[in-house]
């Protein structure tokens, strides 16, 4: 998941279009992008996009930013996009891992009641100052917690901090990668709200990319070419990590722990990177 596309709930005619995009994933989104007096409407039109056919069939991820605990929309918008077809709920403004777990508890019996063949995974936001503090606890706090994200409007904003220093957007993408490291799950990098920057928003993917993260959400479908080429492993990344597999099974065979390639000394945690961008190559290309 290189690149995630918002697609505001209440807009329904872009939802062909993003569908049509070069996203890995569609973000529909019930909260921020949505009008107070809209959410009824954009709640039904969400859960029927994810009941269409053409959406049943897409290989892009699909995910649902609903609305946070405590609003009077939350519970409506949980029942509603409980659905096959959810691959991730995206839970705003998480603070605690007893957020987590208490939408957890609401979440299972609307799973059994719809039937569904497999529990639905947790995107979870990481954008107020008490979230980032506990954000290894959130991402600890159950398995269904597949990855935090980052939301540097709701984290910064209200704070003054000016979100164009580089070195302070470095320091918060560090705590929630080595947060998500904790739990042993990724991190997705924040939206980047000034469309027509596409420097910024590549230097700003850039930093994230070296700090481990998965990818990194778009709000304007000018944005995406640029999160799936930086978020890509590389040609050379690729061939590495095949040669690190390779000489791995070599090392197995004749019993050896640590062993070499290409004048490097390998062991677990280069083992394990390998095998993370080896599948991520065949998902981006299953033939290779």
């Amino acid at each position: 998941m290189r690149s995630k596309l918002f697609v505001p709930g209440s807009r329904t005619e872009l939802f062909p279009k993003a569908l049509a995009s070069a996203a890995d994933a569609l973000s529909f989104d019930l909260e921020d992008a949505v009008p107070e007096e809209r959410k009824a409407e954009a709640r039904q039109s969400v859960r029927a996009a994810l009941q269409a056919a053409e959406f049943a069939t897409s290989p892009k991820q699909m995910i649902v930013r609903i609305n946070a605990r405590g609003t009077p929309h939350f519970a409506a918008d949980l029942a509603a996009v409980a659905l096959p077809r959810l691959d991730l709920l995206n839970l705003p403004k998480v603070e605690s891992a007893d957020d987590v777990l208490a939408t957890i508890a609401e979440l299972e019996p609307l799973e059994r009641a719809a039937g569904l063949p497999r529990p639905i995974g947790l995107l979870v936001n990481i954008e107020s100052p008490r979230g980032l503090r506990r954000a290894a606890e959130i991402a600890c706090a159950h398995p269904r917690v597949a990855g935090l994200q980052l939301g540097f409007a709701d984290l910064f904003e209200p704070l003054g901090i000016d979100r164009s220093d580089p070195e302070t957007v470095r320091s918060i993408q560090l705590a929630v990668r080595l947060a998500a490291g904790e739990a042993g799950i990724w991190a997705f990098d924040a939206a980047f709200g000034a469309i027509k920057d596409p420097e910024g928003f590549r230097a700003e993917a850039l930093g994230a990319r070296r700090l481990g993260f998965l990818g990194k959400s778009c709000i304007h479908p000018n944005q995406i070419a640029i999160a799936n080429e930086i978020f890509r492993p590389s040609d050379e990344e690729i061939a590495f990590a095949q040669r690190v597999l390779a000489a791995a099974e070599t090392a197995a065979r004749q019993g050896a722990g640590a062993f070499t390639v290409d004048g490097r000394m390998i062991d677990r945690p280069f083992l394990m990177r390998a095998h993370v961008v080896a599948a991520i190559a065949r998902q981006l290309n299953p033939v290779a």
